[in-house]
């Protein structure tokens, strides 16, 4: 059972998308990274075009099949991810917000302060090969850490979720909670979600800026990638095949239409003994 997963007799919002804030001055030039905050890097105009076509792509996913619908932002407290909600707003009149929330917990990892433009290169290196999860940029912080704080988010999520503080009065009204973070941020939280492993979490790719990621909901109640995202895409995530046939079991079920695979992904399960008529087989030798 996912640790996310919620009882399916209360009212769920329809869609949970993860969005990754447009291009910063910080993604166009590294030895930005010298000369200002990392929480200061501002869109460049390219990424202010793309958070707005951002904006009218997910208006467009949401609408296209009902006008019965509502948004909750949450958005990171960085300058570049509050940026690109104020473009990506753009395609939403004030009536279809149910409202805004500024998280600190979604905020980057941090990079420390300022860095050296020609040590970038070796901290990324050294990040690739010692593991993202464990890396501790110096002066900053862990995967791991940003995975505490992630962890943190998605629980008080999971509690206004149950709580149903998404519940429009209109019961056929549909909610859609979009929260506008960062590339490692945005993985991690799919790591939490879906109960990935730190080896899963490894191989991971980051979206690309300005790009979005749909959790929908099934049927049986939990969210799933696979509504929206094709296996090349999903492989492009850096999901493996056994991911992405979870993906779809969530979104289709074991005896779904179009899924007729098996919903068992937990790991380590090939550490245990085969299964004996006889379970005091192994405790007897």
């Amino acid at each position: 059972m996912s640790l996310v997963k919620i009882q399916t007799n209360t009212h769920l919002p329809k869609r949970i998308i993860l969005v990754r804030h447009g291009e910063s001055s910080g993604n166009a030039d590294r030895n930005v990274r010298g000369t200002t905050p990392t929480h200061k890097f501002e869109l460049t105009e390219k990424g202010i075009e793309q958070a707005k076509q951002t904006g009218i792509r997910i208006k467009k996913l949401i609408s296209e099949n009902d006008n019965n619908w509502k948004v909750f932002f949450y958005v990171s407290p960085l300058e570049r991810t509050r940026k690109t909600l104020r473009e990506i707003g753009g395609s939403f009149p004030t009536r279809r917000v149910m409202g805004v929330k500024e998280e600190p917990r979604l905020r980057d990892l941090n990079f420390g302060n300022y860095h050296d433009p020609a040590s970038i290169g070796k901290i990324q290196k050294e990040r690739f090969t010692y593991g993202r999860f464990y890396y501790r940029v110096p002066g900053g912080e862990t995967g791991a850490e940003v995975y505490d704080r992630i962890s943190g988010y998605i629980e008080c999520l999971r509690r206004d979720i149950e709580m149903k503080k998404f519940v429009c009065h209109d019961p056929c009204q549909e909610t859609n909670i979009i929260i506008i973070t960062h590339g490692l941020s945005s993985r991690i939280f799919l790591m939490k979600w879906f109960d990935w492993t730190v080896e899963q979490f490894e191989v991971l790719n980051r979206m690309r800026t300005g790009e979005f990621q749909v959790l929908q909901l099934g049927q049986g109640g939990e969210y799933s990638l696979a509504f929206h995202h094709d296996d090349k895409k999903l492989r492009e995530w850096g999901l493996s095949p056994d991911m992405i046939e979870d993906q779809k079991c969530k979104a289709y079920g074991p005896t779904g239409v179009k899924w007729q695979g098996t919903c068992d992904s937990y790991p380590f399960m090939d550490c245990f003994a085969e299964d004996s008529d006889d379970e005091n087989t192994l405790s007897k030798l």
